[in-house]
């Protein structure tokens, strides 16, 4: 896996609310979060694509052994 891989997609629900979506096509892994609209959007995707590059790397390693 490598994070140029990470796929990233902020959607606008119909509500108004926002959603980032990180999706990595080559495990099919996704995860999804509602973004707290009184945080900066940049930092909560900084945070939800560290978790996201643990989860594979987590992933990868449970595989390999």
């Amino acid at each position: 896996m490598h994070a140029e891989t990470i796929q990233i997609t902020l959607l606008r629900l119909k509500d108004g609310s926002r959603l980032l979506r990180l999706s990595e096509p080559e495990t099919g892994l996704a995860l999804e979060r509602a973004l707290n609209p009184n945080r900066p959007v940049l930092r909560q995707k900084q945070q939800l694509k560290a978790l996201f590059e643990s989860m594979i790397h987590q992933r990868a390693e449970l595989l390999a052994s």
